[in-house]
């Protein structure tokens, strides 16, 4: 899934190929993408994209006295920029492509989403706030004045482990599965911690580790093109998506939790007093 610093990159990028261009066509291929239909689809058709923005994992294209195009790419979507459109309109079928945005230049891009889990959203309102998504959204980690003080207040009555909350978007906006357990591996925190328990010295790591691990990222997303940034992600992260790698900071073999749609990985040396966490559905298997 893409999370807040692919879609900051993706943000940049749209911002430098995409500002002061006009939209002269929106194909939609698969009508399930369509999350709202007053405005209608066509009211972006034949306006210049005046700015880029993002709110946590929402992309947000606005236009010149008209509505905002807001996309969410959702799990397993994808923004696919193309220099130069194929001629025609695209064919409806059983492939990943969900929607098309044409420029006057003749380039655009592609919004896909794989897999039969069809979530990636698109909304044409006239301000983002109209989104329940957006609506809900907690603050941006990367915020001017998101400080240690306020994440200390945001965590303050939580009762639950600290990995749920750093993924619920109504009290941190952007963060999810893959980063969550990279800032709990850099802030040697276990994901089942409850939130409840942090110490000062503690939410000060977890604070110093939330930014540097997301300024990071982003920093080496930046200037990478649209396409690439998948593998760029993947290529970065030290935890997620390594079980069984050495851990790259003490050399123990990165392990696993899974659950029903998602799994989570962390280091047992690094996170949890080298105790490895119960896997549950592991454990009903070998019942």
């Amino acid at each position: 899934m893409p999370e807040l610093p692919e879609v900051e990159a993706l943000k940049d990028f749209l911002t430098e190929n995409l500002v002061g261009h006009e939209i002269v066509r929106v194909l939609p291929v698969a009508i399930s993408v369509l999350k709202t239909y007053e405005p209608p689809l066509t009211a972006v058709e034949g306006r210049e994209v005046t700015a880029v923005h993002r709110h946590g994992k929402f992309l947000d294209l606005e236009t010149q006295g008209g509505p905002h195009f807001v996309t969410h790419l959702a799990r397993a979507g994808w923004l696919h920029w193309k220099d130069k459109l194929p001629d025609g309109p695209p064919r409806p079928g059983k492939g990943p492509l969900a929607l098309r945005v044409a420029l006057e230049t003749g380039a655009g891009f592609d919004l896909t989403e794989a897999g039969t889990q069809k979530r990636l959203a698109v909304y044409v309102v006239r301000d983002p706030q109209e989104i329940p998504g957006v609506a809900r959204l907690g603050p941006d980690p990367l915020a001017d004045d998101f400080d240690e003080a306020r994440l200390a207040t945001l965590l303050k009555g939580e009762r639950r482990q600290i990995k749920g909350a750093l993924r619920d978007q109504s009290l941190i906006a952007g963060v999810g599965n893959a980063y969550s357990d990279e800032i709990l591996h850099a802030a040697k925190m276990s994901p089942f911690k409850p939130t409840s328990s942090l110490t000062p010295e503690e939410t000060t790591r977890l604070y110093e580790a939330l930014r540097a691990t997301l300024t990071g990222a982003i920093e080496r997303s930046r200037g990478v093109a649209a396409g690439r940034l998948k593998s760029e992600k993947k290529s970065g992260l030290r935890v997620h998506g390594r079980t069984g790698e050495p851990c790259p900071v003490c050399g123990d073999a990165i392990r696993e939790v899974s659950f029903s749609d998602s799994s989570l990985q962390y280091c047992p040396t690094c996170q949890t007093g080298g105790k490895p966490l119960a896997d549950r559905r592991l454990s009903r298997l070998l019942k």
